[in-house]
């Protein structure tokens, strides 16, 4: 279990403690919903954890097969939908990775990558295009 502590700081931004390693984290509201847009929104932090968590994951399956993906970049493009309410709708996922693989390297870390415990946790109505893209 993890404990991140989270407290109200006044006009729509949070400060979030890590309690485990001490870091902190702000966000804020966005532009388009009354905030500054001055750092993550809640919602960016989703698409921050999707991004992030498939690396990761990704990671841990390249280690195991004796790879490395240093240099692996994804790109998380959100978008919003507001009927029938406010949400996100869409996390169009674009991940980069430089090197020589086997095609049966780049399939099992593609699977693995659709796997990933945030991925896993995100509601259907949620569209996930996923590209990679092996250079």
């Amino acid at each position: 279990m993890v404990t991140i502590d989270i407290e109200y700081k006044g006009d729509l931004r949070n400060e979030a403690v890590h309690q485990p390693s001490g870091t902190h984290l702000n966000t804020d509201a966005p532009k388009d919903n009354q905030g500054k847009g001055e750092s993550f929104s809640p919602s960016d932090l989703v698409a921050t954890a999707l991004g992030t968590c498939m690396l990761t994951i990704m990671g841990i399956a390249a280690r195991n097969m004796n790879i490395d993906l240093k240099g692996a970049q994804v790109t998380v493009q959100k978008e919003m939908v507001t009927t029938p309410l406010r949400r996100i709708g869409k996390l169009g996922v674009k991940i980069k990775v430089p090197g020589k693989f086997t095609d049966e390297q780049k399939q099992k870390l593609e699977n693995t990558a659709h796997t990933c415990p945030v991925h896993k946790s995100l509601h259907p109505d949620i569209q996930i295009p996923v590209e990679f893209i092996w250079e």
